[in-house]
């Protein structure tokens, strides 16, 4: 995603309003999160991020966009900035 992203940033104008589970999946690995377990419908992830260990939880709903107070948290959850995540 990165990569279409920076060729095509007018692919993601709405910010975290069209964020789908794959995309946020593929953007957490990039950072170097790896995938813990499985709940359910919800996918754990840990990783590291400012020096912290941090666990984010991704639902999985197929391919409907995550919704944006959903995305606040995922944001919140993994300490990466949220500058990145809305410019790829």
């Amino acid at each position: 995603m990165r990569l279409i992203c920076s060729v095509f940033p007018e692919l993601m104008p709405n910010g975290i309003f069209n964020w789908t589970f794959s995309d946020v999946v593929e953007f957490l690995k990039e950072h170097g999160f790896q995938l813990n377990h499985v709940n359910a419908s919800h996918y754990y992830y840990i990783g590291h991020a400012e020096k912290i260990m941090r666990q984010v939880c991704v639902p999985f709903h197929s391919t409907k966009s995550i919704k944006p107070r959903t995305m606040n948290g995922i944001i919140l959850q993994s300490g990466i900035p949220k500058k990145e995540w809305l410019y790829c």
